[in-house]
C-alpha cells in the first residue's frame, strides 16, 4: 500500500478571505492622527485578534480573530490618503492590532501598496506569532522589504515570567528583535512597567543589557501601567487578573527610563524612512 504524507497544518496560515481579487483584512478601529504608533503623525489601523492574553491588556475587545469590519488594501489606502499632507518625511501608515501578525497576507499587500505611493510604513507588533519556518518565514522577509520601522513591545525579558503574564514565552518574540538587529530593520522597543510584575530592578536591568545587544534600536520607551480598559473587562465579563494593581509612580517610572538607558537611544529623533541612524 502506498504511503500518503499528510502535511501538517500550520495555524499561522489560515484560509485568507479575499474580495475582488484583493485580500481583505479584519479591522478593528482607526485612528487617523495618531502621534504615539511610530514616527510622525501616522494613520494608524487597528487589526483584530491577538493569541496572547496579557492581564494588562487595554483591549480585550481586539482578542477574538476573524471578526470585525473587512476591509481590503484599497479600502484602507483610500480612508488613509486624503490626510496624506499631515504625515510629512516621518509620518505615514502604521499597522497595529491586536496582533498584526496573524494577518501577514493583509499587511504585506498593503505595505507594498504604500511603497508604490511613496508612503512610510510602521509595523506594530508585540512578536507572537513569529517563526523562521516555512511559508510564514518567507511572507515575512517579503514584509520586512516593504516595511520601513517597527515598534516591537517585550512584554517581560524572563520567559516563565512572561508566559505567566501574557499567556506565552518569550524566546520567539527575542528571536524577532535578534533577526530584525541582524537585518538592520529599524525598531522602537517598548516596555509595559507594571508594579508588581516588571517593575522589578533585575528583571529591568537584564532587559537594558539585552537591549544593548541590540544594533538597530532607535527608541527605548517605558509604557506606564494604567487601568483605562478596565470597564470593557466588565462590560465583556471577563474577570480583570490585576485588581488591586495601581499605575506605577513618578519615580518608579524615571528608575526603569534609566535601567533601560532610554537616553542612550535618540536615533528616532532625525529618523527618516531609508536612513538608519543607529549606531551598528
Amino acid at each position: 500500500m502506498e504511503m500518503v504524507q499528510v502535511r501538517e497544518k500550520n495555524p499561522l496560515l489560515n484560509p485568507v478571505p479575499m474580495r475582488d481579487g484583493q485580500i481583505e483584512g479584519y479591522v478593528h478601529s482607526i485612528e487617523t492622527f495618531g502621534a504615539v504608533d511610530g514616527p510622525g503623525i501616522r494613520f494608524v489601523v487597528f487589526m483584530q485578534g491577538c493569541h496572547m492574553r496579557c492581564k494588562f491588556c487595554h483591549n480585550p475587545d481586539t482578542w477574538k480573530t476573524n471578526v470585525g469590519t473587512k476591509m481590503t488594501s484599497e479600502e484602507v489606502l483610500n480612508k488613509a490618503l486624503p490626510y496624506k499632507s499631515f504625515w510629512g518625511d516621518q509620518g505615514g501608515i502604521t499597522l497595529s492590532g491586536g496582533e498584526i501578525l496573524l494577518q501577514i497576507d493583509f499587511a504585506l499587500e498593503l505595505f507594498t501598496k504604500c511603497k508604490e505611493l511613496g508612503i512610510s510604513t510602521c509595523l506594530d507588533t508585540c512578536g507572537q506569532p513569529f517563526t523562521r519556518r516555512g511559508e510564514w518565514f518567507e511572507k515575512f522577509e517579503k514584509l520586512m522589504d516593504v516595511t520601513d520601522i517597527l515598534l516591537v513591545d517585550i512584554k517581560h525579558i524572563n520567559s516563565d515570567e512572561h508566559k505567566r503574564l501574557t499567556g506565552y514565552p518569550n524566546e520567539n518574540i527575542l528571536d524577532l528583535t535578534r533577526y530584525l538587529s541582524d537585518i538592520g530593520k529599524p525598531v522602537w522597543i517598548r516596555h509595559v512597567l507594571i508594579p508588581e510584575i516588571t517593575d522589578n530592578d533585575q528583571y529591568l536591568m537584564e532587559l537594558g543589557q539585552y537591549i544593548k545587544t541590540l544594533h538597530n534600536v532607535e527608541k527605548v520607551e517605558v509604557l506606564p501601567y494604567h487601568t483605562m480598559g478596565v470597564h470593557k473587562y466588565r462590560e465583556m465579563g471577563i474577570k480583570y487578573r490585576l485588581e488591586g494593581i495601581e499605575p506605577p509612580s513618578s519615580e518608579r517610572i524615571k528608575n526603569a527610563e534609566e535601567l533601560l538607558h532610554c537616553t542612550d537611544y535618540k536615533g528616532y529623533l532625525s529618523w527618516r524612512p531609508g536612513i538608519k541612524t543607529f549606531n551598528t
